[in-house]
């Protein structure tokens, strides 16, 4: 491809060079990422920082600065963002400390720091997220099979990117029972007091639990949903027994 201008190939190759460079440069070093629950305080703290900076720079995205620090006249600038009056700056030791963070918090901070004419670059991701609401576990199905009971069990939330975990009364559910509908069939000697869906994501968790007296009969306490699927169902049963 370059044998017809391999000057112009080389020429290129050089212009690109320093793009190549710079891209490394603004990767710098990397930390790991900061988990917070919405409405909560946050401190982003950078390890391994060099001993008396020039100038610390914080930025929430590449473009958008947040703070700037210089040592020679101790001066600290807040840039006008969504940030006023939420954030605070230690500059012995470079923590930025972000009060009552939102969703839309979340990014991946940079902190630039310039020493001896030379400037390095850190980055701190953050991920905010709202507290988990309560699940609701509706009944899809409750049904008899010769002396065993088949039941299908929904852990409805909230969309939200969160994980769901079954327990019974003997503790956690196997594996290849964990999804957002339990499905499982049980025996009149083996069945399950009490079900527990468990919804969690990295800052928060919650949960709702049923209860059974028997391998297919709720307890009247438990204040549990019901699909329209087993309504229609369970109305035909029902209407059929009132003609016996």
């Amino acid at each position: 491809m370059c044998s017809k201008g391999l000057k112009w190939c080389l020429a290129l190759q050089l212009l690109l060079l320093p793009h190549c460079f710079l891209e490394t440069s603004i990767q710098g070093h990397s930390e790991k990422m900061v988990f917070a629950v919405s409405g909560s305080n946050v401190s982003l703290k950078i390890s391994d920082l060099p001993d008396n900076p020039q100038r610390f720079t914080w930025f929430y995205t590449r473009n958008q600065k947040i703070l700037e620090w210089e040592s020679n006249n101790s001066s600290l600038y807040y840039f006008k963002t969504k940030f006023k009056n939420r954030v605070t700056f230690d500059h012995q030791d470079g923590v930025l400390y972000i009060y009552n963070v939102h969703k839309n918090d979340s990014s991946t901070y940079i902190l630039k720091v310039l020493k001896d004419g030379l400037e390095d670059t850190w980055t701190i991701p953050l991920k905010v997220f709202d507290p988990v609401p309560k699940p609701v576990i509706k009944i899809k199905k409750i049904q008899k099979v010769n002396n065993s009971c088949h039941l299908i069990l929904l852990c409805v939330i909230l969309d939200q990117p969160v994980n769901c975990t079954w327990y019974g009364d003997s503790g956690l559910l196997p594996e290849n029972l964990q999804r957002n509908a339990l499905e499982i069939t049980v025996m009149p000697e083996n069945y399950s007091k009490f079900y527990t869906c468990q919804v969690r994501n990295p800052v928060s968790d919650n949960n709702d639990t049923i209860s059974f007296t028997s391998a297919c009969q709720l307890a009247q306490s438990s204040g549990v949903a019901w699909t329209a699927e087993f309504l229609v169902v369970m109305i035909p049963t029902i209407v059929g027994l009132l003609w016996i």
